[in-house]
């Protein structure tokens, strides 16, 4: 049941701005708000918290405004839930007159390239959130698609266990592949609302982003999908994308147990991509640093995805890194197999032409056949580079020296994806 309560808005604070406002001219709000509200109907001191409103859904804030905010996670003392969320505002939001139309597109999305005759208005005809107090209705990006939807893909995507990998994913992709475009797609598993991330918009302010859709129940992307395939064909097809990364918004809700985990999502959005004709890689959550032993080395997350993939995908490790072999991973392997680690038919990996900076490694420990079946690659990161970017470099309160395994990861996933842009690329010009 929702656990809503009365407050007044006391304090605004920052509220993001769009990249780009619709008309040219000053940016408009996006994303969210930074609130302080004091809970209680304005009878009284009430107890002061920290919010955040969602502009798109509920508009901008003022102090004084009587809003409804869900105080759920702060009160269950949820990690990733540390403030109250605006559920409704009363002085301005109930008639949309607070809120914000949709993001309009900017460029390359304007015009015949992305809506054909300009006289038609397609309109809004799917929602969001739908069958929800907050259901929305949102213009699909699979409304230019139709029926006619060009298969194989042929570009590659990577897949996230963890929305703290898509900095250095993004970054090492820059450095490996110079002015190739790569564009992300966000999922569920993490949170939903697409102004939520700080990372998406450093990295879209640094060019090293070429776009940002929501797809499924994720929303307030600067374009919205129905679901990841339309998503990563959009983006790769019509937005021209020469790579794709899906994963995760902030935070990954957990249960503690092998499936009840928003790592799980990787494991759908692979075999979308699989079945869309991606190179597909999966960048694994690794650490040195995490206090949990099921997390350290490979993570039994992507352990359990690597397990139940119908298809083999490409796995960077990093290379300069501590090598996540021997004790670590085979503690890793013992958590998610029981510790009989049961063998199943194997099925040879190809092995892929190596870059330079990336070769194609097999890691001297046994384990599973279907974990060793996928094509395991070796690249070398530039960490201190990485750390010196001025970009997120945290992971639960773990910073790269602290934990340098899951960032460097990260970059490897990166450096493997950028290989895998070139190779598509040179094939689609033979």
């Amino acid at each position: 049941m929702l656990k809503l309560s009365p407050a007044t808005v006391v304090e605004t604070r920052h509220a993001h701005e769009r990249l780009e406002s619709p008309g040219g001219g000053r940016p408009e709000p996006a994303g969210e708000q930074r609130l302080v509200v004091e809970l209680g109907r304005g009878d009284g001191p009430g107890e002061r918290r920290e919010a955040i409103a969602d502009v798109a859904l509920v508009g901008l804030a003022q102090v004084g405004d009587e809003v409804i905010v869900n105080t759920q996670a702060l009160d269950l003392g949820l990690g990733s839930g540390g403030f109250d969320i605006v559920h409704a505002n009363l002085t301005r939001g109930l008639q949309g007159t607070g809120a914000l139309a949709p993001p309009a597109p900017s460029a390359p999305w304007q015009g015949d390239t992305l809506f054909g005759d300009p006289g038609t208005d397609l309109g809004a005809n799917a929602m969001k959130l739908n069958y929800t107090s907050l259901q929305h209705a949102i213009e699909p990006v699979e409304h230019e698609q139709g029926n006619r939807v060009a298969l194989p893909v042929g570009r590659p995507a990577g897949v996230l266990a963890l929305h703290g990998q898509l900095a250095g994913v993004a970054w090492a992709f820059a450095q490996g592949a110079p002015g190739a475009r790569l564009g992300y797609v966000q999922t569920e598993g993490g949170a939903l609302p697409g102004g939520r991330s700080r990372s998406v918009r450093m990295l879209r302010e640094r060019g090293l982003l070429a776009g940002h859709l929501t797809a499924g129940a994720a929303f307030g992307g600067e374009r919205e999908a129905i679901t990841t395939a339309g998503a990563l064909h959009h983006g790769l097809q019509v937005l021209g994308w020469d790579a794709a990364v899906c994963g995760p918004g902030p935070g990954i809700v957990g249960s503690g147990s092998s499936l009840g985990h928003g790592g799980m999502v990787a494991l759908d959005s692979a075999h979308v991509a699989l079945a869309l004709g991606c190179p597909t890689l999966l960048a694994v959550r690794m650490s040195s640093g995490d206090p949990r032993s099921r997390h350290r080395g490979i993570s039994h997350h992507s352990l359990t995805v690597l397990d139940l993939l119908l298809e083999p995908v490409t796995v960077a490790l990093p290379a300069g890194v501590r090598s996540p072999v021997g004790a670590d991973l085979r503690a890793g392997l013992q958590a998610v197999f029981g510790g009989a680690m049961p063998g199943r038919p194997a099925v040879q990996p190809a092995v892929q032409p190596a870059a330079p900076a990336v070769e194609v490694d097999r890691p001297p420990v046994e384990r599973p056949a279907r974990i060793a079946r996928h094509d395991w690659r070796r690249a070398r990161i530039d960490l201190p580079a990485y750390a010196a970017s001025g970009l997120p470099a945290e992971t639960m309160g773990r910073g790269v020296i602290a934990d340098p395994l899951f960032f460097g990861a990260a970059l490897a996933a990166g450096s493997v994806l950028a290989q895998l842009a070139l190779e598509s690329s040179s094939g689609q010009d033979e």
